[in-house]
């Protein structure tokens, strides 16, 4: 689909200029231009939607505004929004198609039942790599040497997998994640990546465990339609990448968040009971960069603005979790606010099945970072913080700091 004259760049976040915002013409957008034709930086043109009702509405209706064009297609080359859906790909199915995926990952990894049976886990490996840095003066960087292992540790245990093996699944992330890999680029990665899994899906079905990949696999095996060893595979391989980097992003950005708001700081470090209300502040601040692709699938309109069957839309989350319509002052960190409410996993039936493990992972950094390093601070003054570009996963490509003590867990 080419670009009709006159549409204009989509507004990709500017951090240098709104580290902790959307772009700077959003705002005016959602006010005068609510519904607006944008030309994606992989060709593609599309509807962009960015009042927080609206894009709400996009995301809830998976008949009207399918995602079998994946979510990424509008920033990621490696992921056409044109092209087959192939075997596997549940996060470009509806409807009955993709329930069935859900309904296998849930009691692995969705449910707050399950989420709970990993808290143990996140908490200890959060203070082990804090013990670490105890050894330490800084400065350091926080992104390389806490989020980054912090998430990367949390996720392969979970799916048990084994520490000599776990480069391979960095490397997916990051080059999934980059708006610069192409179709061919990725598969260079994914290919290995995904003949290690597979020879480890065969293995949890014939000896089960307790790990999210057995958990998964039986469920499969009890259902009316038994996964295959390559949707399995997909699966898990969508888990690793998504834990590997998208959550260590969103730790990592949150504790820059914080450490420029030293008042915020305070208020965990005096009461960390704030922790699970504040990572969903945060995760409203901060996710849901430039929005996540869907396609019409028929003749629809949104707020007034008729959408045609085969129309791009990206519903710009981040644009709508500053709607004032529906957070008042929402450019503010305000670890008080009530704002579960907020978008930054999605909403409807492709909200990200792994939200209750990332929450619990970011809500165990701020009950904790600030009570035991309750001196960190940036080590470089806050402007020479750099960022990641050419991605779909945003914030700090590091966070140097210091501090003068770190306290015992």
């Amino acid at each position: 689909m080419s670009s009709p004259a006159g549409a204009r760049p989509l507004p990709l976040p500017r951090e240098q200029e709104c580290p902790f915002g959307p772009a700077p013409e959003i705002a005016e957008l959602r006010e005068h231009s609510p519904v607006v034709r944008v030309a994606c930086p992989t060709g593609i043109d599309a509807w962009l939607v960015t009042r927080y009702a609206d894009v709400r509405e996009v995301l809830a209706d998976s008949e009207r505004f399918s995602s079998r064009s994946g979510m990424g297609g509008h920033l990621l080359a490696n992921q056409p929004p044109d092209a087959p859906v192939e075997e596997g790909d549940f996060h470009r199915m509806d409807g009955q198609e993709y329930l069935r995926f859900r309904r296998v990952m849930a009691p692995a990894i969705t449910t707050v039942k399950r989420t709970e049976l990993f808290r143990p886990v996140v908490q200890r490996t959060v203070d082990e790599l804090l013990d670490e840095l105890a050894a330490e003066s800084g400065p350091v960087d926080l992104h390389a040497r806490f989020a980054n292992p912090l998430t990367s540790s949390v996720i392969a245990e979970l799916l048990d997998i084994p520490h000599a093996d776990r480069d391979l699944f960095g490397d997916l992330a990051r080059a999934l994640f980059d708006g610069t890999t192409d179709v061919d680029d990725l598969d260079s990665v994914r290919l290995p990546l995904f003949g290690y899994l597979y020879e480890l899906v065969a293995g949890r079905i014939r000896e089960p465990g307790d790990d999210v990949i057995s958990v998964m696999a039986a469920k499969s095996q009890a259902s009316e339609r038994p996964f295959t060893e390559l949707e399995l595979t997909k699966v898990a391989a969508g888990m690793l990448a998504a834990g590997f980097d998208t959550t260590a992003a969103s730790i990592t950005h949150g504790l820059l968040a914080l450490l420029r708001h030293p008042d915020q700081y305070a208020l965990l470090r005096d009461d960390p009971d704030l922790a699970p209300g504040a990572a969903d502040e945060i995760l409203r601040l901060l996710s849901g960069g430039s929005g996540l692709l869907r396609v019409a699938t028929v003749d629809t309109e949104i707020a007034g603005t008729p959408i045609a069957a085969g129309d791009y839309v990206v519903a710009a989350a981040q644009a709508a979790n500053h709607d004032p319509a529906r957070f008042a002052d929402p450019g503010r960190l305000d670890l008080t606010r009530a704002s579960s409410a907020h978008l930054g996993f999605g909403h409807g039936p492709h909200q990200c099945p792994g939200m209750h493990v990332a929450r619990l992972e970011l809500a165990a950094v701020l009950a904790t970072v600030p009570r035991r390093i309750p001196s960190l601070r940036l080590a470089v003054p806050f402007a020479e913080i750099e960022y990641r570009e050419d991605t779909s996963v945003y914030g700090p490509l590091g966070l140097p700091v210091t501090w003068d003590e770190i306290q015992p867990a």
